[in-house]
């Protein structure tokens, strides 16, 4: 298997709120060896949340995170 078939990160069904209003609903973002990926939408669309969450600096959500074939909790 090849780097560019290795799936290194996923995200799966990632939810966040803040103060009762759901900012993340149910978000997918998975990373495969050798992709390049860019979030790109509206202000409020959250993409700097779930970076966050990935970054670690948001513990209180919901859904799973793999990282290289491990589930981790960030």
């Amino acid at each position: 298997m090849s780097l560019n078939d290795c799936e290194i990160l996923r995200m799966q069904d990632i939810v966040k709120e803040f103060s009762g209003t759901r900012v993340l609903d149910e978000v997918d973002f998975d990373v495969r060896g050798g992709e390049v990926h860019a979030l790109i939408g509206e202000n409020g669309a959250g993409k700097s949340t779930l970076m966050n969450v990935l970054a670690g600096r948001f513990d209180n959500y919901r859904g799973s995170i793999r990282f290289d074939n491990r589930d981790v909790r960030l």
